[in-house]
């Protein structure tokens, strides 16, 4: 398993050991031990899975704290183009966003710490999103950023997705600027 540091720090890019015969392939997705040795020291308590159709764009999302969760993602059928913004108040990196292709077939991990507000959009039809969490999810807790905020300029590669309601309508990045909670 190869750990790959990305631009923004704690953002991190998990490229498991395939192997691959005539019988399909086989990789580890999780391995405790390495995980904290590359500094993912939390225990995930919560499996999620989304199925989307080609141009779906779900996010940009987040949870304040206490219930600030971290993400372990991966696409097991498709693909998508995933995004992490860091809202962490404190950090160098604040307002910064990255990305990364996932897919079936390269089978990469991205890992996005709490902190980060996350989305991805499906480049392909009946594409299976699944993530582990570092935290239950908490309805009161939830917050969202405009997908297209002008100010943080996210290149999702599509100028129109399929979003849901509160998607369409959530708020700008400095418009929630006072009320995000990460200060660390």
């Amino acid at each position: 398993m190869q750990i790959i540091k990305t631009e923004i720090p704690d953002l991190l890019i998990i490229k498991p050991e395939v192997f691959i015969d005539d019988r399909g392939y086989f990789f580890e997705s999780y391995q405790k031990e390495k995980f904290e040795q590359a500094g993912i020291n939390f225990d995930f308590i919560q499996d999620n899975e989304s199925k989307s159709q080609k141009g779906v764009l779900r996010g940009l999302h987040f949870q304040n704290p206490p219930f600030a969760q971290g993400k372990l993602v991966r696409v097991m059928k498709g693909v998508v183009l995933d995004v992490a913004v860091d809202i962490r108040k404190k950090s160098p990196t604040y307002g910064k966003w990255a990305s990364i292709i996932l897919s079936e077939s390269n089978k990469m991990m991205y890992w996005i710490p709490p902190g980060f507000a996350h989305g991805f959009i499906t480049l392909k039809d009946n594409t299976v999103f699944f993530y582990k969490c570092t935290n239950v999810y908490n309805k009161e807790s939830e917050g969202s950023i405009l997908w297209n905020d002008p100010d943080l300029n996210i290149d999702w590669e599509t100028g129109n997705p399929t979003l849901s309601e509160k998607d369409k309508t959530a708020p700008t990045f400095k418009e929630l600027n006072s009320k995000f909670l990460y200060t660390t």
